[in-house]
């Protein structure tokens, strides 16, 4: 079998070899990933948009559009593969495992942005993706600040305020059913925590004209 010239480490070792990432991730979230951390106002609708009207497309190339999903709430993650807070997967894949059967569209979107830490091509990244047994929807690998962002993105960024914008790798968005913006956390927020379920609890329970 030709050489893919893709790394493969066991989990544990990834996770031992991430350690002194994972501390300088930990310590920059801390730092600058706080400006949102949990329940966001509900918005007026300044751009007349909505979660729905935008489309990514699948790491396998086939569309991923949003509104597929109309009337579900959705969980948006921006990832990286060798960033200390990469063993996030597991969560994430543990939310999804429980959520995705009450309504819950989980999407991982791969981003190179911060400290280069997604390099691969779409290919190595769903490779090293299966990794961690992800099953969630992935997008393809886009940029997800600046003028250049994906304009799922630009949207956040127009309806909440530029400091809505990720920091760091996995910063967390939560949709409402209604297809607008419903809280954020920070990298450093697990995705299995109490104030995550919670509010996806809160989002299932509302209704989409809510």
């Amino acid at each position: 079998m030709a050489d893919s010239g893709i790394v493969r480490l066991p989990r544990r070792a990834f996770a031992v070899a991430a350690f002194a990432v994972a501390m300088g991730s930990y310590y920059f979230g801390r730092l600058t990933g706080t400006a949102l951390a949990g329940p966001i106002a509900p918005t007026k609708g300044k751009t007349g948009m909505r979660a729905f009207d935008f489309e990514f497309t699948a790491i396998d190339g086939t569309p991923l559009r949003l509104k597929d999903f109309a009337g579900k709430p959705l969980l948006v993650v921006n990832t990286a593969s060798f960033c200390g807070y990469t063993p996030q997967y597991e969560g994430l894949e543990a939310l999804w495992r429980e959520y995705k059967d009450k309504g819950l569209v989980l999407i991982g979107i791969p981003s190179d942005d911060f400290g280069n830490q997604e390099p691969g091509t779409n290919a190595q990244i769903k490779q090293f993706c299966e990794g961690f047994d992800v099953s969630f929807p992935l997008a393809e690998k886009n940029v997800v600040v600046g003028a250049k962002a994906h304009p799922f993105y630009r949207w956040l960024a127009a309806e909440l305020g530029e400091g809505s914008v990720p920091r760091w790798n996995f910063f967390k968005y939560l949709i409402g059913r209604d297809g607008m913006p419903r809280a954020a956390w920070p990298s450093r927020v697990e995705p299995m925590s109490a104030e995550m379920r919670k509010a996806i609890d809160e989002a299932l329970a509302a209704r989409a004209d809510a």
